[in-house]
């Protein structure tokens, strides 16, 4: 058939108005979408989060961290066999990638630092309590000032219960109004975590709460944002039967930054016995899949949560818990949590090993298959957009830790960097 025929045809059949007619009733259904499923900012994920108490945190803390971490590595992994062996990780992974973990733990040995005021500070007279919120955010208002502070910070405070959140809302005033004093503005990546959600109007309470600060402080609108850290059942499933937790973030009206998985409080409320909670319970699994679900396609990080064994004590115990450690690393990348917390320095060089083993194994043929789509060469497997997208995510990821370098995805890939990112945080669809 010919233009001209088709165009007769188009208009004989009105084809026109009924496309005029069907945008028009898709307009609100586009909207939403937009609105609800905006896809990532661009904004660098951290590969975790380390909660230290209030009272803990002082001038240097970020690089005694590191030093502490380098220190385990030097006592009980002095070569690559013996870390290798302690973390069962390969001896190519670990010779390959040991200098950049060095390197980083010198660096940026942390990338996300939150203040805790709640399980790891617990309850304490409000004059201590307010001490050592002002402390803490002096430090790393000065740490900033001196070019040390990790490129993400805040608080957890004490929740929306009726026990504790009218301390929780005194810290968090005290806290953003220090940072915004000695800053002269809120940071880029200061950060808020409320804990303990039991229902979506507390979440719609903290929307409030951050709303009136901002007015009281003089700041932009939406300028304060907040994680959500899901540790009880309810913040899973509701009454009804629905995902609380899809309608904690629509109701989070786009201040709400990430889900954050609390391991031992949501398997203890589960009813699993301390000696079987952990990241990998089937109880975690499906939390973890709902808040994946929900998160899918909103912007919303996600964050796996910790583990209880640290890495203390003699050679062997350490060993063990590096392995564990490493484990679980491993086992949320594969299942798309790309954060998760550490709780003691000896953590870090098994965070940052598991991390950049796992993204430097991704390298080679993500590279390949995303020169592929990109067509400067032919190639054998034909991906899909959002495939695509996926494989220049985890290039842009592998970036970002420091597990990878700019010359050598350049090199693997035909194209730097920007592109790979405006590539990575496209919409598709």
């Amino acid at each position: 058939m010919q233009d001209s025929q088709v165009g007769e045809v188009e208009a004989g059949l009105g084809l026109t108005a009924l496309n005029d007619a069907l945008d028009a009733r898709l307009a609100q259904a586009d909207a939403l979408l937009l609105r609800d499923y905006p896809g990532n900012d661009g904004r660098r994920q951290p590969v975790h989060t380390v909660y230290l108490p209030a009272d803990r945190v002082g001038a240097g803390v970020v690089g005694q961290w590191g030093e502490q971490a380098l220190a385990s590595l030097e006592e009980f992994a002095p070569d690559h066999a013996a870390l290798a062996a302690a973390t069962g990780l390969s001896e190519q992974a670990v010779a390959e990638n040991l200098p950049r973990v060095v390197d980083k733990l010198r660096r940026e040995p942390i990338e996300d630092l939150r203040v805790d005021l709640e399980d790891g500070y617990g309850s304490r007279p409000d004059a201590e309590e307010d001490g050592h919120v002002l402390g803490a955010a002096d430090a790393l208002c000065a740490a900033r000032e001196a070019g040390e502070a990790p490129p993400y910070f805040g608080i957890r405070m004490k929740g929306m219960e009726a026990a504790g959140r009218r301390r929780g809302t005194r810290s968090l005033v005290l806290f953003t109004q220090t940072v915004l004093e000695r800053s002269g503005g809120i940071p880029d990546g200061f950060t808020l975590t409320l804990p303990k959600i039991t229902s979506v109007q507390q979440v719609e309470a903290m929307v409030w709460v951050v709303e009136e600060v901002e007015k009281r402080l003089g700041l932009a609108e939406g300028v304060l944002t907040f994680e959500l850290q899901i540790e009880t059942p309810q913040s899973i499933l509701g009454p009804d039967g629905s995902a609380a937790v899809a309608l904690m973030l629509r109701s989070g009206q786009g201040r709400i930054s990430a889900l954050h998985y609390g391991t031992y409080d949501y398997s203890a409320a589960c009813g699993v016995t301390a000696a079987f909670q952990s990241m990998a319970h089937p109880v975690a699994d499906h939390a973890k899949a709902v808040m994946q679900l929900a998160a899918a396609g909103t912007g919303v990080w996600l964050s796996d949560g910790s583990t209880n064994v640290v890495p203390v004590g003699g050679p062997d115990q350490v060993h063990a818990a590096w392995r564990l450690h490493a484990q679980l690393v491993r086992r949320s990348l594969e299942r798309a949590y790309y954060q998760g917390w550490d709780l003691h320095p000896h953590q870090l060089p098994t965070r940052y090993l598991a991390t950049y083993a796992f993204y430097r194994e991704a390298f080679a043929p993500a590279a390949a298959r995303l020169r592929d789509y990109l067509g400067v060469v032919g190639g054998g497997v034909m991906d899909e957009p959002a495939t695509a997208q996926a494989l220049a995510s985890a290039l842009v990821r592998g970036l970002n830790c420091g597990a990878l370098g700019d010359d050598e995805v350049t090199a693997a890939t035909g194209v730097g960097r920007s592109t790979l990112e405006s590539f990575a945080n496209r919409r598709v669809g």
